[in-house]
């Protein structure tokens, strides 16, 4: 299965129209729906989908404000992969949950109602469009395991064991979107992480893009936080996933990562083939044993200590082209801390690295990088 998570017209804002904004949606979908076949999608909305970008008005915005001209598009496209109950929420607000396998949820959350650059938000940023009520809701339901094709209704699946994780549920969700949480505003961010501490039982993968570099963020529990219970991927353009499943009770967590990379500049070359290459794998290039929560926390720890292991993070952050200058003391505390972030503004999350930098510093850092 295919996690699309936004961002589907060039970035050449001030050129667009709402007709340039559909003709990529309805082309784009096309040509995926061509060369996957079958394969389900299950695509979640980014900031460049709107004109002008970054503007998601709150559901109840009425008129040609309303971003209804461009969900009940998405919808139309994307029908053949969703189903009814999915297109009637992605019709009203961008988001959307539905069962893809007994056992397994997916949730596609619109992270434009937490984006700091969405001006809709200065009438309500802290859930304006009740998607985190909606959430919790989801959520709640999941962990009850009572709908259909959860472990209540099967009564072999009913006798099994859930894994012995940190599962307190055997209906698990993946969450889907464009926007990382940490990248959000402050109270919604706060609100989601929460979310995910009392869910973390639930809710088994996270994966965002946006930034268009290969990073991660990390969450802990909120009484010490120093427990790891959730990590959301947050990838560049082309990334497989490998999951623990399919089988009854599976947990549905990743195990591992593989980067695949294609290089622009060699593709344009008249004549020239686009050539896709595999970059690294996670497993391989950190030694883990598995790619859990806990295995991440480690590997922020080892890059304390071990440069080299830091160096080669950098690198494979820029997907083999990192800026011409080096990621030092200053940048390297920021990053680790950014790392451990999965709520912005929260100092208390960075213990090692506040020391030797102040936060206001680590948060002038990240403002550098958010340039998309």
């Amino acid at each position: 299965m295919v996690y699309w998570t936004g961002d589907i017209p060039a970035h050449n804002v001030w050129e667009q129209s709402r007709g340039d904004q559909l003709q990529a949606l309805r082309t784009v979908t096309t040509l995926v729906r061509k060369y996957l076949g079958p394969l389900p999608v299950y695509p979640a909305v980014g900031n460049h989908e709107s004109v002008p970008v970054n503007s998601f008005p709150p559901p109840y915005v009425p008129g040609n404000q309303s971003s209804r001209w461009l969900y009940d598009a998405m919808a139309d496209a994307w029908s053949p992969w969703l189903t009814p109950e999915a297109l009637d929420t992605l019709r009203l607000g961008g988001f959307y949950t539905l069962l893809m396998r007994p056992g397994l949820r997916l949730v596609s959350l619109n992270m434009n109602f937490c984006s700091e650059a969405n001006f809709w938000l200065l009438i309500n940023s802290t859930d304006p469009a009740g998607q985190l009520q909606w959430l919790v809701n989801v959520l709640q339901k999941a962990e009850e395991s009572g709908e259909k094709g959860g472990r209540d209704s099967d009564p072999q699946l009913a006798t099994l064991p859930c894994p012995s994780l940190t599962c307190r549920s055997c209906l698990q969700v993946h969450i889907i979107g464009h926007i990382p949480p940490a990248h959000c505003m402050r109270c919604w961010g706060w609100n989601y992480y929460r979310i995910i501490n009392r869910f973390e039982g639930t809710v088994t993968g996270q994966f965002f893009g946006h930034t268009h570099v290969d990073e991660f963020e990390m969450f802990y529990d909120e009484e010490t936080l120093s427990r790891p219970v959730g990590i959301a991927f947050v990838a560049p353009s082309y990334r497989v996933y490998h999951m623990d499943g399919v089988y009854p009770g599976s947990s549905y967590m990743v195990v591992d990562h593989e980067t695949f990379i294609l290089n622009l500049t060699e593709a344009n070359v008249p004549g020239a083939k686009p050539q896709w290459r595999r970059l690294y794998g996670a497993r391989e290039t950190y030694g883990f044993p598995v790619a859990f929560p806990a295995d991440w926390e480690l590997l922020l720890k080892r890059f304390e200590v071990d440069e080299p292991l830091f160096q080669r993070f950098w690198y494979l952050m820029y997907k083999g082209h990192p800026p011409r200058e080096p990621c030092e003391q200053t940048c390297k505390a920021a990053l680790l801390c950014a790392l451990r972030t999965g709520r912005a503004d929260d100092p208390h999350l960075c213990p090692a690295q506040t020391p030797k930098l102040p936060f206001p510093e680590i948060q002038a850092w990240w403002q550098r990088r958010r340039f998309c």
